[in-house]
């Protein structure tokens, strides 16, 4: 089995950076470092290590948004990516949601001989986690969501899921749309060299227009807010004074244990 592998990519606020919500109930990214998705990342190298053992023969990457996300492309091909594609959205990138992602993402594979779609179960800024969902949904191929193993079985694949109440192996035949948990690899580093290479690796353009997708939000955020301060602990001086603040509190029920 030699197949293409399609990793749709996000831009995102750099996971280490801080960020807050500004007087007008929105975050401003003006001057925040940006980078690939933490999500995204993982799934791309899982792609890549299916081509190293030789499961599959091209990994292309995808974005949509600005011309300005290029950067998150280049990152990708640094890391070992063949090609890379980005949808320019232009002034809907502002209101893009995953749905209209979903859309954009299999409107561009009518085109391509994919055999499966790696992505990021979620993107960190929004944590909404549907395009993978979404896009299997209009491909009509089966999904695997939350995948934290994934091996190659016979004409298929065997992924393992992280669910509520534990882990869930899964037979998936056939062409596949499965979104990866930061278990699923762990990202390679960037090298110098290969950030020089990645310059002349192809990276194409295309208008979302194009392609003729409505691009009108499906949702909107209501309201966007700091999370509420963190109380101060308490110190106990036993193991009952331990239990008895934990009884006062009604943990367990809190909870439904």
């Amino acid at each position: 089995m030699s197949i293409r592998i399609l990793v749709p990519v996000k831009r995102v606020v750099d996971p280490n950076v801080r960020v807050r919500v500004g007087a007008t109930g929105t975050i401003d990214t003006a001057g925040l470092k940006m980078s690939l998705n933490p999500f995204d990342e993982c799934a791309l190298e899982k792609a890549l290590q299916l081509k190293e053992s030789g499961v599959a023969s091209h990994v292309t990457v995808l974005t949509c948004g600005l011309p300005a996300h290029q950067d998150v492309l280049r990152t990708a091909l640094a890391m070992g990516a063949d090609d890379a594609v980005l949808i320019d959205t232009g002034a809907a990138t502002a209101t893009l949601d995953s749905f209209a992602v979903a859309r954009l993402v299999a409107a561009h594979m009518k085109d391509a001989d994919y055999g499966l779609v790696l992505c990021g179960k979620q993107a960190i800024d929004g944590d909404v986690g549907g395009v993978a969902a979404m896009l299997a949904a209009l491909l009509g191929w089966p999904q695997a969501l939350n995948a934290c193993a994934l091996d190659v079985k016979e004409r298929g694949w065997r992924v393992s899921c992280g669910e509520d109440v534990g882990t869930a192996d899964w037979q998936v035949d056939g062409p596949a749309v499965i979104s990866a948990d930061l278990r699923l690899a762990q990202p390679r580093r960037v090298t110098l060299p290969s950030i020089v290479k990645a310059k002349q690796k192809p990276l194409v353009t295309y208008e979302a227009a194009a392609l003729g997708v409505s691009l009108s939000a499906q949702s909107r955020v209501v309201a966007l807010s700091d999370p509420p301060a963190r109380e101060p602990g308490v110190q106990v001086k036993s193991v009952d004074a331990l239990l008895q603040t934990l009884a006062d509190q009604r943990v367990f029920e809190t909870v439904g244990a």
